[in-house]
């Protein structure tokens, strides 16, 4: 590329100097075949006359030549062609009636040549030859070309520099994310890359720390996942274990005895609970929102599902007299997993049932409004504290410890409901009542039914 703009500046500036010589040396033709003007014949006698009139034109050599090719004057006192017949491609070409330039240029010397026919009414008579070899003009561009070269190679080295300090930036660059990449590789998730720049590589520097903020985060929800689990899972172990024991190291009678038993398996029930629990948010977490596959959907009635999960809580509602409401709009179906929407409504419910008063109410609304489904429960609890409302979907978060144990709770049900909506495009909401009690709002995306007539 270099190159290529070295010869086209250096052919540029011989062009611009070939224009200049040739103006000046065309101007003094065109000068010599003015002062013919009048003349009939060209002969010695009136050619000296008129060289003797002009003076030194400045050039190197003025050939005058007749209508036959004769040199008629020559200002060349050695090997002079006067009376000769001149054998020149330029005076050929302006006995044609063309004016002729032509300029080469070679070992730092500029030779220029100019021809311009002699008229006699519109015929040519003779024509003016004029040579010069410049030696200025020759230094001139033999000056310009070293000046163009030297910039050239400047260039050269510079854009070789430029490119070497590049490739290094490049690799250390490089080398700081590989790097950090090994650190990352290892578990050493709060490195952070410190790269400037708008780049690629400072873009790809960004993406990584993004990427080890949410690994450090993940690793932080799992570490926290686990601490929570076992201690969850410690109690009613610790409970089994010094059942056993009373058990086993004291006289008791057989009523006594079946009381501890009993506890055991209350216990142990528990563990269950919280196990398929947990094995549950380990399957909605699975399966990314937006994964499943197409063959996993399909048509589901909600009102069918809300019909199943009353059937099946009725009788713990009927322990503590608690009433079960429905009220349900028809056409309300969504395109999901039957056992999602059964898990996410029965946990609802539930809740609802085993948080409420004795003697209260659990109202369940079902509607269709515009594209949305819309699932709500409602209870007559005592509530959820406001500053509770932001982490009942946390796994294990349980606004009153001692009544979640009574009941048998675990803290996971909630989080369980949020991970399944999610999974199944929906959005789940609460609000408190103002007499007390709490309202779950569940929405999901409509999906139209065609019925065939």
């Amino acid at each position: 590329m270099l190159l290529f703009l070295n010869d086209y500046a250096s052919a540029l500036t011989r062009q611009l100097l070939y224009r200049s010589k040739e103006t000046s040396l065309q101007d003094k033709a065109q000068l010599v075949t003015s002062s013919f003007s009048g003349v009939d014949t060209l002969t010695p006698e009136n050619t000296a006359q008129v060289i003797s009139v002009l003076g030194d034109l400045n050039v190197t050599r003025v050939l005058i030549v007749d209508g036959e090719g004769c040199a008629l004057y020559d200002s060349l006192t050695q090997r002079s062609a006067v009376g000769k017949f001149v054998l020149l491609r330029e005076v050929a070409e302006a006995m044609a009636g063309q004016n002729v330039f032509y300029s080469r240029y070679a070992d730092g010397l500029l030779t220029s040549y100019a021809a311009v026919p002699i008229y006699l009414y519109d015929s040519p008579i003779g024509c003016v030859y004029i040579s010069d070899v410049d030696e200025d003009l020759g230094e001139i561009i033999q000056s310009l070309e070293r000046n163009i070269a030297r910039i050239s190679l400047g260039m050269e080295l510079l854009m070789v520099l430029c490119s070497l300090a590049f490739a290094l930036a490049s690799s250390r660059k490089m080398h700081k994310i590989l790097a950090s990449m090994d650190l990352a590789r290892e578990g050493e998730y709060n490195h952070k890359i410190q790269m400037h720049g708008t780049d690629e590589y400072g873009r790809l520097a960004g993406e990584f720390n993004k990427l080890t903020d949410r690994l450090q985060a993940s690793e932080q929800a799992q570490r926290q996942f686990v601490s929570d689990a076992s201690h969850e899972l410690k109690t009613p172990l610790a409970s089994i274990k010094l059942l056993s024991d009373s058990i086993l190291q004291n006289d008791m009678d057989a009523e006594t005895m079946r009381e501890f038993v009993a506890d055991i398996g209350s216990e142990a029930d528990r563990l269950t609970r919280m196990a398929q629990k947990l094995l549950a948010l380990t399957k909605a977490e699975s399966v990314k929102e937006g994964e499943q596959k197409e063959a996993d959907h399909e048509v589901v009635d909600l009102s069918r599902v809300i019909g199943q999960v009353f059937k099946m809580l009725i009788p713990l509602a009927d322990q503590r007299e608690i009433s079960l409401r429905c009220t349900m709009e028809k056409d309300c179906t969504v395109l999901s997993m039957e056992d999602d929407m059964y898990q996410i409504i029965f946990n609802l419910v539930e809740n609802a049932v085993k948080y409420n008063k004795d003697g209260g109410l659990v109202h369940v609304r079902l509607g269709h409004q515009d594209d949305e489904i819309t699932v709500e429960v409602e209870d007559t609890g005592v509530g959820i504290p406001e500053d509770a409302a932001a982490h009942v979907f946390e796994r294990f978060y349980r606004v009153d410890k001692a009544r979640s144990r009574q009941a048998g709770g675990s803290g996971l049900g909630l989080s369980i409901v949020h991970d399944l909506v999610k999974r199944n495009f929906g959005e789940i909401t609460l609000r408190h009542r103002p007499e007390g009690g709490t309202i779950f709002t569940v929405t999901f995306p409509y999906f139209d039914v065609e019925v065939e007539e």
